[in-house]
């Protein structure tokens, strides 16, 4: 159903569906994104990977390598509907982008494969989505391809994901034959013409009409467990209507307690326009969600999505391009308008907004406001970054800012020249601006400049970005894993005193450090400070202050100056002086004391570590493991899937540089592999 293309703002908030599109890489997510601009109008001819005329994979690196780097937002309306779009990333090595992007969304489509079904990074987004409370519905893509089956995937999506999966489609014709679906909820086929611009409404097919009553019978009784209506008019009927599943669906999907799924195939432009009817009646709008949290002094504030209120809004992305600086906003409150003086809340400073610009991609509309449960992008902020809060100056309030993961691999850079080592630096800074998962950092032994980033790809993104970018000539040093030291053994009662005079007012803090190792789970808290100080021996600004500076202690540790992990700090006792104590003199004391508890410890190295999913030929089978062994490789487990073989394993980081040559050559070019960060093992001395 195409809708007029003009995006206005008379819409009602109600209308507006702010949505991500989340999934493995190649599971057809920019394949589907680019079918929903063309069956909604957007666009009048369809983007194809293969052929590099995406809209939304508009970057050269992007369409050179087939995949999609960097999250690209776009706007289409359908059914009335404004639906804001965010295409993300598949590949794991930007995963910071999946998750900044997940920050600003009310909903999610997550992509399967009909073949291969849920597979790693499929895992990861999933548990992102769920960590955000982000409400999703499933689309099980490429059904037309040989070997997909939905029951399949569901059952894996069921067993690996743990949600109820409520399917709501069953597919007409397998793999080459795949024509259209079964609409369970309405008891309706839709059937697609060849070239898939068309489809046909008519009666569920005589051949599919007993496993379409069975499947819908399964479809009440799984939604009638979970919904008190549904279960009422279930008991009452026997059944349960059209009309009362529509509305438990949406339920149950903005709860998380069940997730819809539907199938077809992007690419074959089948079953697209069913799923944006399932967006707009399923996922919720910017209403729909609770009231976003922000601190203003020490109280906690909730703003809701109101036009009419103070303004707040997120910074989640910001990109420079040849025209200037874009900042990409996701409005949770009040309206903005074009000229208007914002205040970044975080720092302290007010801007002004340039422009507004709604977003297709690499291409822009200006608009003269945005309003709450808007996604825009904005010209003329000259130094907000990914994570800040802006906001009415009259109102100010501070948003959860976005965490970014630690790097876990880095490169020396410089280059070519010497005259050229102000652009370098420049070049790298915007860089970091743009994608806070990078980190740039001098190397106090050697002086040269290390890049540090999520994977080697990430790391090869950016460089090449800053190659093209800026034109510059780089010499790029070997990839090495960042490592991290960790407390094998810690102390107990460890004292230390800072006393300095040197004219003047002096300076005195006495602390009592115990340390002791802490596990450490996947997304936890890596470190925890504890102060038992009683009789206000240490007042508690003091406590405050030993607290920042252990955490100024953990950049470096003993054994190689990697940073420190996993490491609990109690306080036990301390002593003060009435004139020389202050918190500066504490937070030395808290960085000299734990520095110095450190080195009297047991400290371990710890390496990352990734588990690596390979799909290879049932025949290189046995070489692909004994690789994986000589890798320091651990197997965790095995699966046959149609004449290929699927291998899991856990392996450090540091021994999968070069692994997509090594592999390619041991398969005659058929294996694949794709790896998944799982956390930090001891590392061999």
């Amino acid at each position: 159903m195409r809708t007029d293309l003009h995006l206005h703002h008379t819409l009602p908030l109600t209308g507006v569906r702010n949505l991500g599109i989340l999934a493995h890489v190649d599971a057809g997510k920019t394949t589907l994104t680019e079918r929903v601009l063309y069956v909604t109008g957007t666009t009048y001819k369809r983007g194809e990977v293969h052929d590099g005329t995406t809209v939304t994979d508009f970057d050269s690196q992007e369409r050179d390598r087939g995949i999609t780097i960097f999250a690209a937002a776009v706007s289409c309306t359908w059914d009335d509907h404004r639906i804001n779009l965010i295409d993300t990333p598949g590949h794991v090595d930007f995963s910071g982008e999946v998750e900044r992007s997940l920050r600003v969304l009310d909903g999610a489509v997550v992509v399967f494969d009909g073949v291969a079904g849920v597979e790693p990074q499929s895992e990861s987004v999933w548990r992102q989505a769920d960590l955000r409370g982000v409400p999703r519905i499933a689309f099980v893509n490429k059904l037309d391809r040989a070997g997909a089956d939905l029951d399949t995937v569901v059952a894996s999506i069921r067993e690996r994901l743990h949600p109820v999966p409520l399917v709501v489609q069953l597919p007409i014709g397998k793999e080459d034959g795949f024509v259209g679906v079964v609409d369970l909820v309405q008891m309706r086929s839709l059937v697609w013409t060849e070239g898939g611009d068309e489809f046909g409404e008519g009666p569920v097919p005589e051949a599919l009409r007993d496993e379409a009553h069975r499947r819908r019978r399964l479809l009440e009784e799984a939604v009638a467990e979970l919904h008190p209506a549904a279960l009422e008019e279930f008991c009452a009927e026997s059944a349960v209507s059209a009309r009362t599943l529509t509305s438990a669906l949406r339920d149950l999907t903005r709860t998380g307690d069940g997730v819809v799924v539907l199938c077809g195939s992007a690419y074959r432009n089948r079953g697209v326009e069913p799923l944006l009817d399932a967006v707009v009646a399923y996922l919720p709008s910017p209403l729909d969600v609770p009231p976003v949290r922000g601190v203003r002094g020490d109280a906690t504030h909730e703003r809701a999505a109101d036009p009419t209120g103070p303004f707040a809004a997120l910074v989640f992305k910001v990109n420079s391009t040849t025209t200037g600086r874009l900042t990409y906003l996701r409005v949770y409150s009040g309206t903005l308008h074009k000229g208007e003086a914002v205040l970044d809340a975080g720092a302290g400073r007010v801007e002004r907004i340039g422009r507004i610009l709604r977003v297709q991609a690499d291409r822009h509309a200006s608009v003269p406001l945005a309003v709450a449960g808007d996604i825009v992008a904005v010209v003329g902020l000259k130094s907000a970054r990914a994570g800040a809060t802006l906001c009415a100056p009259t109102a100010p309030l501070v948003l959860e800012p976005l965490t970014a993961a630690a790097p876990v691999v880095s490169v020396a850079v410089e280059p070519r020249t010497g005259a050229e080592t102000d652009r370098l630096m420049s070049a790298l800074a915007q860089l970091v601006e743009e994608d806070p998962t990078l980190a740039v950092r001098t190397d106090g032994e050697t002086g040269q400049t290390v890049l540090s980033g999520m994977g080697e790809l990430h790391l090869e993104v950016a460089v090449e970005k800053v190659r093209l970018d800026h034109r510059l000539d780089l010499a790029v040093g070997r990839t090495r894993v960042a490592y991290r030291e960790t407390v094998a053994r810690g102390v107990s009662g460890f004292v230390y005193r800072h006393v300095k005079q040197e004219g003047g007012a002096g300076q005195f803090a006495h602390v009592v450090l115990d340390t002791e190792p802490m596990e450490i789970a996947p997304g936890a808290v890596e470190f925890d400070f504890r102060s038992t100080v009683t009789g206000g021996r240490v007042p508690r600004e003091y406590v405050r202050a030993v607290e920042a500076g252990c955490r100024d202690a953990l950049a470096e540790g003993p054994l190689g100056g990697h940073p420190v992990t996993g490491l609990r700090v109690t306080l036990t006792d301390g002593a003060t002086h009435p004139k020389d104590s202050s918190e500066m003199a504490f937070r030395t004391a808290g960085r000299l004391a734990l520095r110095d508890a450190l080195r009297a410890g047991t400290m371990a190295l710890l390496e990352p570590v990734a588990e690596v999913t390979v799909t290879v030929p049932d025949g290189n089978v046995g070489s692909v493991l004994g690789d994986l062994a000589a890798r320091r490789g651990r197997i965790l487990g095995s699966a046959a899937r149609a004449g290929t073989t699927v291998i899991t394993a856990s392996v450090p980081l540091a021994e999968l540089f070069g692994y997509a040559t090594r592999l390619r050559s041991r398969t005659q070019g058929r294996g694949t592999f794709t790896t998944r960060l799982t956390g930090y093992a001891p590392a061999p001395m």
